[in-house]
């Protein structure tokens, strides 16, 4: 049996995968065990398991605004090794009146890692969220390994119980947090996505965005 990677992933040593990130999910996920992710050391994480094919990151941008304040985190993972995937986030005025945003990516999640599995051994999704049960379940089809990053530490768990029982591996994401949590964090400094729930603010700012 081939020897495994370091012991913060499930990676084999001689694995090729591709990590695939909800950024609006794996943002809540880390706010709701209290810290933000740095992004440069999560990056390093990967590179260190097995061999590294691409890291995607998912997220939706107001992009009828001059400044967004997730901007800044988009333009540095796009530099540094990520590869971004965006679309614009849709804004609607609800039965009260009030503006509300979306921005669901699951659609270009699931299709990017379909045509991925194909030329990988493990694909590994930060993402929670239950929907993604069948996606993992085809990947499985195609005899590649499915791990998932998301928590069980917080209440109600931010995984998806039926997503965690049918993946192959799960990566508590607390245990990652020494290596990849910010340190000294500035307080204006940007997060991650906006949120796939839909947000009441007037205007959305840094603390709607995952």
């Amino acid at each position: 049996m081939p020897d495994m990677a370091p012991a913060s992933l499930p990676v084999l040593a001689d694995e090729r995968y591709a990590v695939f990130i909800d950024g609006a999910n794996l943002y809540q996920t880390a706010k709701a065990l209290g810290f933000d992710i740095d992004y440069k050391s999560l990056r390093r994480i990967f590179r260190e398991h097995g061999h590294l094919l691409r890291i995607y990151y998912y997220t939706a941008l107001l992009d009828d605004q001059e400044y967004s304040p997730v901007r800044p985190l988009v333009d540095w993972l796009d530099y540094n090794g990520y590869s971004l995937v965006t679309k614009p986030l849709k804004e609607y005025t609800n039965v009260a009146g009030r503006r509300k945003y979306k921005g669901n990516m699951d659609i270009e999640i699931a299709v990017d890692v379909m045509e991925v599995c194909k030329h990988v051994d493990h694909v590994v999704l930060g993402s929670g969220d239950g929907d993604f049960r069948k996606l993992v379940e085809a990947v499985q089809r195609q005899g590649c390994k499915m791990s998932i990053i998301s928590t069980l530490h917080t209440t109600p768990p931010m995984v998806a119980d039926e997503l965690r029982r049918q993946a192959d591996f799960f990566i508590e994401l607390q245990d990652l947090e020494p290596e990849i949590a910010r340190v000294n964090a500035p307080r204006n400094a940007p997060a991650a996505a906006y949120d796939d729930e839909d947000e009441e603010e007037e205007e959305p700012d840094e603390r709607t965005v995952r």
